[in-house]
């Protein structure tokens, strides 16, 4: 095998999103739901000899370093293989979003170049690289949506009722540090049970981090006020400035989408189209 083409990464959406606590070392402990949508970047993947791992940018700009290099680069180090990549990205995700697209592109090149290269590794090995990568590098590598604790290395699989959502991503992105660091940020949730969780899965509980995200970023509550305005219900993904709402059936985006926003309507995925490749 010499290229792998047409590789997706799909977005995920946090259906709620709890901070429980603060462990020793600064991570924050989390409790929440990831739900896979139909939004994705496409990777393209060609091997190479001599162990170089390039990366050519199709659409967006991205950091010479970021998470696909890094994540070839961990699997070489992990599995010492002589092979290189070159790897070709269309960029479709929004960035500081809270929609998890560089963990998302980690996780499909972590899965791409272990068959592309036959390294073999089991899930959990790839699991534990993608781990050190980002927090919900796991969760893409499972391909189940889930019920995620702990710093995100907790993930249990849940399913999910087949529903639409508006999505928006306003202009301005967020970083995830400046929320995680403001004092303001609620940091003591009572802790949830997915019982509980199920009985209404795309009503329940919140996004603690919204009301730091609101101050820090009008964006997030002029996006919100927007699917307001067309009588739905929005609530921020993740910690970037990307916020959606349920979509009822027959509904549709009625409101002229703002200059350098982004709107989609998405439909979720009970698995991953990649669940399977470890």
């Amino acid at each position: 095998m010499k290229a792998i083409h047409d590789v997706p990464a799909p977005a995920k959406l946090n259906l709620f999103l709890h901070v429980t606590g603060r462990r020793g070392d600064g991570y924050h402990l989390l409790q929440s739901a990831f739900m896979l949508i139909d939004w994705h970047d496409t990777l393209h993947f060609e091997k190479v000899a001599g162990g170089a791992v390039t990366r050519e940018d199709l659409t967006t700009p991205l950091p010479a370093d970021d998470l696909v290099v890094r994540a070839a680069r961990a699997l070489q180090a992990a599995t010492g293989t002589a092979h290189g990549a070159h790897i070709a990205i269309e960029k479709r995700l929004p960035a500081q979003a809270g929609m998890g697209g560089g963990s998302s592109d980690a996780a499909s090149t972590l899965l791409a170049l272990n068959r592309l290269w036959d390294t073999r590794l089991a899930l959990p090995q790839l699991e534990s690289i993608g781990l050190a990568l980002g927090a919900d590098v796991p969760f893409f590598l499972r391909g189940r949506n889930a019920w995620v604790e702990g710093i995100g290395e907790k993930i249990t699989p849940v399913t999910l009722p087949t529903a639409r959502f508006l999505v928006v991503k306003p202009a301005a992105g967020l970083d995830t540090k400046s929320i995680f660091t403001d004092p303001a940020l609620k940091r003591d949730s009572d802790t949830a049970t997915i019982a509980g969780f199920a009985a209404d899965p795309y009503a329940f509980g919140r996004n603690d981090l919204q009301a730091v995200a609101e101050r820090l970023c009008p964006d997030v509550v002029q996006a919100l006020e927007w699917l307001g305005s067309q009588g739905l219900r929005g609530r921020m993904t993740g910690s970037g400035s990307a916020v959606f709402a349920n979509l009822p059936a027959g509904r549709a985006a009625e409101k002229p989408v703002p200059p350098g926003w982004q709107v989609r309507e998405c439909g979720n995925m009970a698995v991953h189209p990649l669940a399977g490749w470890a």
